[in-house]
């Protein structure tokens, strides 16, 4: 008959039948709760037990019913069915926390009902279930259930004899009543149970108990209308017993297939489940914010893993499992508990159930267990476990024990060890998976070489208290030998030195406070809940210490160290919350450190910088009126043919008072004052009627005009490009513009449809500073572009550094395998124009061709270095002379 069991409502314990108490009693043996349990369940089993025996007696003189055959051999014939029933039982995993065994014991029943009297039945019944019991070694139910045994078969022949009565048929046992008696016995089973259920104090929906026992009454209806249909056609045709025989194995059959296959669908489920909660708490954990001393490390969290426990307990149907986690190296592990509460220090030093020298799921049974296992597991309060390693690369990460199976008849079988050790395959993958990723994210937050924060790493920990602090202030310190070193001994020399100077820093601030390398020799560090004049004191320690000399292997190498420092609150307008401008004004200070004076704190009067900034902000629309500002262009040509294919513009000031200003510096101050649009116009006019005067000559050169962020906000700019070209008549595919992935991912939702207009328009987009950006594969295949321009930093290190040269070569195959033409900037030496021809590389720009030149320069530099062949169209390519 069927026997449903469901954990109801997320509860820490669980009692899917009321046969299954005694495990959980023994679980959480070690408390005053689970003392109180194992009393209240020896009462109800107590109960049951008498008021079967009363029942049975009661009946027995009610309804001594005479079946249509008297054999002696029909008591242990009957015995012989049930106990073949109970063997032949199906358990189906239906959902998370359900665990469904359905078994054909209605079909002896019903059949019992006309061949047997109610004394026969009711002793095959009970001497099949206890025998079914005591070989399976459940010696902790038999009690229980034998009371269960006598109240199911009790209750059946009641029903049976009271329907046969009130239906008033002739003598014997009307099919109808049969039937109904047949699908008395497993409800009452399920009744037994749900009062398990509240004995225990455990809770179960009034939704959960309806939905089960519509599932008992199905099966339970199917099963008994198979024994009453096979006993009444062989009753009547005695031949015909082969079909339904067949019916019978045919019924089982289905059964099996069915639960096989809900079994597979679960188990895909649970281990997908497993490995995606894992991989989740692994993205929170590394959402959360770093802790007080800038650390991005790994962190536990019991409830992500409690959640995991309880999703591998639920698939197993097991009363507790526990995940033993070692997310670190060195540290010890860590118990999470899914189901019943464990004992306390359940675990010895040097526990048995743990001697894993495998990666193989090991079964455990007290009946079966030497005297050193029996005793491990009652320290746990099991009666049998489920034991594997995670292991990954021979390393062990954590180990699972799953305890006691929440069955009425069976424990633990070779499903569940198979389940188990799939499970803790996928889960040992995850966890290697998750510790990968804290391994990368540690490294994208710290710098390699003194173990410190890096900028962004020093910018994720300083966020939360600029915001939560009254006063914070931000130290800047720079080693002003840095370059010396490196240009006397070499970049090794050097980098010891940066070393020993994070060290001293450390060791000088203490595990508490933010430390950070930002570039070369400077270093960052945040104060909190500290005053200026504080500051100042910290400082001039930190310059006293760090200028020591430094013993590096034999040399002894002399440092100064300047210190500059600044307070949220140095501002008059109001307190600074800005990590950056806090930085930005340490680094001001750090500037001002002059005449001996080598620790200084900033104020707004140094703020000069920020001064010229503005003057040239606001000049900058008369500058492009003035003709102060100009284009200058740098030839781009083809490495196998080494034909100028085109120009790339770039943009120059030269201002009245500040003279000759870097684009580095005004560009971005530009850009921030939201003039970028005219600085972009301006250009691609520029640009444009360049292109159109070659045209005319019969020259066919492209033009590469730079993009900003702001253009890429701008949903008229594509408008714009369009009517220029059209003024100018200067076909769209030898205008080109370059944008970075930085910029296109700052707003990916507004920046993707102006690219993809502009890519309509038959414009050439590129990508420039190609791997310095995001992740650079996953959205390249996002944008619609035709070019990759290889950033220079890594072609100019491709003659000394192996890996620039890798990085390289990398970006040329993936830009190729993707239909994209491949541009390498900074080619300055002949020796790295071969590598990148024999890379295959497409175009090269640098100042080994060309620097940037003025129009009239660009114009000599064409006449006096290239030679004009017919090309396509009768128009003119020109090739470089060697």
């Amino acid at each position: 008959m069927p026997d449903a069991h469901e954990e109801p409502d997320g509860s820490p314990a669980t009692a899917p039948s009321a046969t299954t108490a005694p495990a959980l009693r023994q679980g959480a043996g070690a408390t005053t709760e689970a003392h109180a349990d194992e009393r209240r369940f020896r009462v109800y089993t107590a109960v049951v037990l008498t008021v079967g025996l009363l029942a049975a007696a009661a009946v027995s003189t009610w309804l001594p019913f005479d079946g249509s055959v008297h054999l002696w051999w029909i008591g242990p014939l009957l015995a012989l069915a049930f106990l073949g029933a109970e063997q032949l039982g199906v358990n189906v995993d239906v959902r998370s926390g359900i665990s469904w065994t359905i078994s054909f014991t209605e079909i002896p029943l019903v059949i019992g009902f006309f061949v047997a009297p109610f004394e026969v039945v009711l002793a095959a019944h009970v001497v099949a279930g206890v025998t079914t019991l005591l070989a399976r070694k459940v010696t902790g139910r038999v009690l229980y259930n034998a009371g269960a045994f006598l109240i199911e078969v009790t209750s059946a022949f009641a029903v049976a004899g009271l329907v046969s009565q009130a239906i008033g048929g002739p003598d014997g046992m009307p099919w109808v009543a049969a039937l109904a008696g047949t699908l008395t016995a497993p409800l009452a089973s399920t009744l037994l149970a749900m009062a398990a259920v509240r004995v225990l104090r455990r809770r179960m929906r009034v939704g959960t108990v309806l939905r089960l026992a519509g599932r008992i009454l199905v099966v339970g209806f199917v099963n008994a209308s198979v024994g009453l249909t096979g006993y009444l056609v062989i009753s009547k045709t005695p031949e015909a017993w082969p079909i339904v025989l067949a019916v019978s194995l045919g019924l089982a059959a289905l059964y099996w297939a069915y639960s096989d296959l809900l079994r597979e669908q679960r188990d895909m489920e649970a281990l997908s489940d497993v490995s995606l909660m894992v991989a989740r708490s692994g993205q929170q954990a590394a959402a959360r914010p770093a802790g007080k001393a800038g650390e991005l490390g790994e962190e536990i969290d019991v409830g992500e893993w409690s959640t995991i426990a309880e999703r591998v307990k639920d698939q197993l149907a097991a009363a507790r499992v526990v995940l033993r986690l070692r997310l670190e190296p060195d540290e010890p592990m860590r118990a999470v508990v899914g189901g019943q509460q464990l004992p306390a220090a359940y675990v010895r030093p040097d526990d048995p159930l743990l001697r894993l020298p495998g990666a193989h799921v090991r079964h455990f049974r007290i009946t079966e267990a030497n005297p050193e296992v029996r005793a491990a597991l009652l320290d746990r309060g099991a009666q049998e476990a489920l034991v594997v390693p995670l292991r990954s690369a021979n390393q062990l990460l954590g180990v699972i024990e799953a305890h006691d199976r929440l069955s009425r008849w069976r424990g633990f079988g070779k499903y569940d060890v198979q389940l188990l050790g799939t499970m803790a395959s996928h889960l040992a993958t995850a966890l290697d998976n998750r510790r990968l990723l804290a391994t990368l994210r540690h490294d994208a937050y710290h710098d390699p070489l003194t173990g410190l924060l890096n900028r962004p790493g020093f910018r994720q920990v300083a966020r939360e208290p600029l915001h939560e602090r009254e006063e914070c202030v931000a130290l800047r310190v720079d080693l002003d030998v840095f370059s010396t070193v490196s240009d006397a001994l070499g970049y090794a020399w050097a980098d010891r030195m940066v070393m020993a100077a994070g060290r001293r820093l450390r060791d000088a601030l203490g595990p508490d406070i933010p430390v950070a390398r930002l570039e070369g020799a400077s270093f960052a560090a945040l104060l909190v809940d500290c005053t200026a004049e504080g500051a100042h004191e910290i400082a001039e320690r930190l310059r006293e210490q760090l200028s020591v000399p430094y013993p590096v292997d034999r040399l002894t190498v002399e440092a100064n160290a300047m210190v500059g420092y600044a307070s949220t609150t140095v501002e008059e307008s109001g307190p600074i919350r800005d990590v950056d401008g806090l930085l930005q004004r340490a680094d001001v200070a750090v500037r001002a450190t002059r005449g001996g004076e080598e620790v200084r704190g900033y104020a707004p009067s140094m703020g000069q910088i920020f001064l010229r900034r503005f003057q040239m902000v606001t000049q900058f629309r008369q500058a492009l009126e003035d003709g102060q500002v100009s284009v200058h262009y740098q030839p781009k040509v083809s490495l196998p043919g080494k034909h100028v294919l085109g120009v790339e513009a770039l943009v120059r000031w030269q201002h009245p008072e500040f003279g000759k200003v870097d684009p580095d510096e005004f560009v971005p101050a530009v850009e921030a004052a939201g003039l970028v649009g005219a600085l972009t116009s301006f250009v691609l006019e520029k640009a444009l009627d360049r292109v159109r005067r070659w045209l005319d000559e019969g020259l066919r050169i492209s033009v590469a005009v730079n993009l900003s962020v702001r253009n890429l906000a701008d949903a008229d700019f594509p408008a714009k490009v369009a009517d220029a070209l059209e003024r100018f008549g200067v076909p769209a595919e030898l205008l080109t513009f370059e944008l970075t992935e930085s910029g296109v991912m700052a707003d990916p939702q507004r920046a993707l449809p102006i690219l993809r207009e502009l890519h309509s328009l038959g414009i050439v987009l590129a990508v420039d500073d190609f791997g310095t950006g995001y992740s650079s594969l996953a959205y390249l295949r996002q944008l619609p572009v035709d070019q990759v321009k290889i950033d220079k930093s890594f072609v100019l290190g491709m003659g000394t550094d192996l890996g620039d040269l890798a990085v390289v070569r990398s970006i040329v195959e993936l830009g190729h395998s993707l239909g994209l033409t491949v541009v390498a900037e900074g080619v300055e030496e002949d020796v790295a124009r071969d590598q990148l021809e024999a890379m295959g590389c497409d175009v090269a720009q640098g100042y080994l061709i060309s620097r940037p030149l003025s129009e009239e320069r660009l114009e000599a530099w064409l006449q006096a270095r290239t030679a004009r062949s017919p090309g396509h169209k009768a128009e003119t390519v020109l090739t470089l002379l060697t």
